[in-house]
């Protein structure tokens, strides 16, 4: 039996996912929630040198094992605990660790293409695109990526122009009709994120019933 509900949030890089679903988990509470990050499902590109590296499309469906992540979201939802994969974005790899997550009552699934597969779709009981001005995006992205993944400026800004601009006008932006949701501005939209935790309230409280649980 399904023991868990899955929100999926979606959008372009630097939208706002991720402070959307930090901001779900504030309010249901950690006990409650977790956050399932798509990055984490890049492929490991240890097979392939590292210079040549920096030359993949990161921002095409093909990047990431949404095989592994679909599975992985099953078990959680059947209340098996995973070993989730840790990506390393400086060299482009998987750390030979892994994080164990346990499942709970709310699974949050974030990333720029969770809604391009079906499967995964069809995990979600709710799927919201952050719909935020491609100019804020990659503002953020910039910043991001040079404070904290250690890129440079010239890199991050060819790479936005070559594959990540492009990529979410074909791959990215069409997904957005599979959304339930749209919140602009993103994790600074109050009044969106309220609305959202009130509907995931009111779901909690179907599912706990439908499940005896109290």
């Amino acid at each position: 039996m399904r023991q868990g509900i899955v929100i999926g949030i979606a959008g372009a890089s630097g939208s706002g996912k991720t402070l959307v679903a930090e901001r779900i988990v504030d309010h249901l509470g950690a006990d409650k929630a977790i956050v399932i990050q798509e990055d984490s499902y890049y492929k490991d590109l240890s097979d392939i040198p590292g210079p040549d590296r920096g030359g993949i499309n990161f921002d095409h469906p093909d990047a990431f094992d949404h095989g592994l992540l679909v599975v992985q979201m099953q078990q959680l939802l059947s209340g098996e605990k995973i070993s989730q994969p840790i990506y390393d974005y400086r060299t482009h790899c998987r750390l030979r660790g892994t994080k164990r997550v346990d499942p709970v009552s709310i699974i949050i699934v974030e990333g720029i293409l969770i809604f391009s597969l079906a499967q995964l779709r069809d995990l979600m009981d709710i799927r919201v695109f952050v719909d935020t001005p491609l100019d804020i995006c990659f503002t953020r992205r910039l910043e991001r990526d040079v404070t904290e993944r250690g890129r440079t400026l010239d890199s991050v800004i060819a790479q936005y122009r070559e594959t990540v601009r492009p990529m979410y006008l074909q791959c990215v932006e069409p997904t957005k009709r599979y959304a339930d949701i749209l919140i602009p501005r993103g994790g600074r939209n109050d009044v969106a994120i309220d609305l959202l935790v009130s509907r995931i309230h009111d779901m909690l409280a179907d599912h706990h019933q439908g499940t005896g649980k109290k």
